[in-house]
């Protein structure tokens, strides 16, 4: 019973961290968004609603400066004030913004919201009973090796997630009539608006995909489907 005590108490630990994140990141907010209210944009989220068979689509400006989208894990949809100041100055156009909001409704839609929060949970539980095993065998550089097992873990998942809502938003973008053309053009805006660092940081440790690899596996899909996108 007692060699199975680090298990449990990990186990433990992963539900009381995935229930205290879940509360933590929707009082952070509902204190610092609010609906979105633009014309053109609703134009192009209704498109994409009644492709979806939806009454609308809801998006929130969520009150910070960073350039990103998010998904919360109770299914709403955020942009952040960065990025729409961004499309308010004629940086990122209402097609390129459209293409942000249907990849996080594919983040929703094919449950990577809730499932990255109990991932993450799962994975600090992970590091910890390996952690702690290691510790036993190979002590002062088994936490290291957890860690390191750990984040591995976390980026790999992190990236399949991308590949898949990216592939349900270039559906979505099809199907409403708006065209893959946005996503990609975009794609080649992401390191300038997010002052990235992609070429330094291998891909494999990366959690977000390649731009170029992102952008090919579009127009692999585009292949399949026999559509071409006008720029």
């Amino acid at each position: 019973m007692f060699k199975f005590t680090p298990i449990l108490l990990a186990v433990l630990y992963a539900v009381a961290m995935y229930r205290f994140s879940a509360w933590r990141t929707a009082r952070e907010l509902d204190a610092r968004s609010s609906e979105l209210a633009d014309k053109r944009l609703k134009g192009l989220t209704d498109r994409m609603a009644e492709a979806l068979e939806l009454p609308r689509i809801r998006v929130h400006i969520y009150e910070i400066a960073p350039v990103n989208g998010l998904a919360a894990p109770d299914g709403r949809i955020f942009l952040t004030r960065g990025f729409y100041d961004r499309y308010r100055a004629g940086e990122v156009s209402a097609e390129e913004l459209a293409s942000v909001i249907a990849h996080e409704l594919g983040h929703v839609a094919l449950g990577h919201t809730r499932r990255r929060m109990i991932d993450f949970s799962g994975q600090n539980a992970l590091r910890t009973a390996l952690a702690m095993v290691l510790g036993r065998f190979l002590p002062g550089i088994g936490v290291y090796i957890a860690n390191a097992l750990a984040s591995l873990l976390a980026a790999r998942l992190s990236r399949q997630d991308e590949y898949e809502a990216d592939a349900y938003a270039a559906a979505l973008l099809t199907k409403s009539g708006i065209g893959t053309a946005p996503q990609k053009s975009l794609f080649a805006k992401l390191d300038r608006l997010t002052e990235g660092r992609g070429g330094v940081v291998p891909a494999w440790l990366m959690s977000h995909p390649k731009t170029a690899e992102r952008v090919k596996a579009i127009e692999a899909l585009e292949t399949r489907w026999g559509t071409v996108t006008a720029e």
